[in-house]
């Protein structure tokens, strides 16, 4: 009982503390002279860091397992994944710049498991056969933390997509507007839109440059973070087809949830494989990252909602009962 009682407060401390950072980096957008503010943008994120590393090791105590069983706990481990990615930058003293995706996703995870499960999903339950084995945390917490990373360097690129997007529909249209001056406005009015043209020019550049620079901070963090979810993924589909060999006697069974892990880890080669070739860097990589990022929610929630395959241990119906 006691057990249960230091969780719940640890969820509620935890989910506290991720909506005042949320609030703080929303005012840090707006005025990033407040350093202070930043700071305790920082320490929120480590408290809610914590809070979760407690909340897990407490339920790990009380069930007996590792709590990676059902729905409600891989959602609390995925937001405990995306506070740990939010520490990457810290490692080498960089500023960081993830915040604005590890953050958001935090919040929306574990406020997702806190109040949009039931009740019942939430209690803590006795491990079926099949997972009884020392490979449930090897493979499932490799599997989150790849998620989680891929979800975070996917996002980047999402908004590298927008932003170069963004870009090339504005250029089009000044480019037509221009064009329709200089064909029907008389060539004084003209000349004298043309000295505008030169007066801005200054703030133009400034304003290229400056999109240019953030579509590269983009395209640095994206590929870094993807390159380490990819390497999770990786192992945590090794590791998952040993324990499938040892629990069912086969090595891959084309079960839906490996079926779309496969498929998760082909797309996400092909984004490597397009940051090896010069030509297709940035916008085609971001593309392979965007349709990864749709393909890990159906490996990830959709094949749970389902309830169907070997897999069906998280499922929505399984953990209702």
């Amino acid at each position: 009982m006691i057990f249960a009682t230091i969780e719940h407060i640890l969820t509620h401390i935890s989910f506290s503390i991720i909506s005042i950072v949320i609030m703080i980096h929303f005012i840090t957008l707006f005025f990033h002279e407040i350093v202070g503010l930043y700071n305790s943008l920082e320490r929120g994120m480590i408290a809610t860091f914590l809070s979760i590393t407690g909340l897990l090791v407490i339920r790990w105590i009380y069930s007996g397992h590792f709590p990676l069983s059902n729905l409600y706990e891989s959602l609390i481990f995925l937001s405990w994944s995306f506070s740990l990615i939010h520490m990457i930058p810290k490692i080498r003293n960089h500023k960081n710049d993830l915040s604005v995706i590890t953050a958001p996703s935090a919040i929306f995870t574990q406020g997702f498991a806190t109040s949009g499960l039931s009740t019942e999903m939430h209690q803590s339950t006795i491990l079926v056969p099949a997972l009884q084995s020392q490979w449930l945390m090897m493979h499932v917490s490799m599997m989150l933390l790849s998620y989680a990373a891929l979800l975070c360097g996917s996002l980047l690129s999402i908004a590298l997509l927008v932003i170069t997007f963004r870009k090339n529909i504005n250029l089009f249209f000044t480019r037509k507007n221009f064009l329709i001056k200089s064909f029907f406005v008389g060539e004084v009015e003209y000349l004298n839109d043309k000295r505008s043209v030169f007066k801005d020019t200054s703030f133009i550049s400034f304003q290229n440059y400056y999109k240019y620079q953030l579509t590269q901070l983009l395209d640095y963090w994206s590929y870094r973070v993807i390159s380490l979810g990819f390497t999770f993924l990786t192992i945590g589909i090794l590791s998952g087809a040993v324990w499938a060999n040892e629990a069912w006697g086969s090595y891959w069974n084309w079960d839906p949830k490996e079926t779309w892990a496969f498929i998760t880890w082909i797309i996400f080669a092909i984004y490597s494989h397009t940051r090896t070739n010069q030509n297709l860097q940035d916008i085609h990589s971001a593309l392979a990252a965007s349709i990864g990022f749709l393909i890990i929610w159906i490996c990830y929630f959709g094949i749970n909602l389902l309830g169907i395959g070997l897999h069906s241990y998280g499922s929505f119906t399984l953990t209702s009962n």
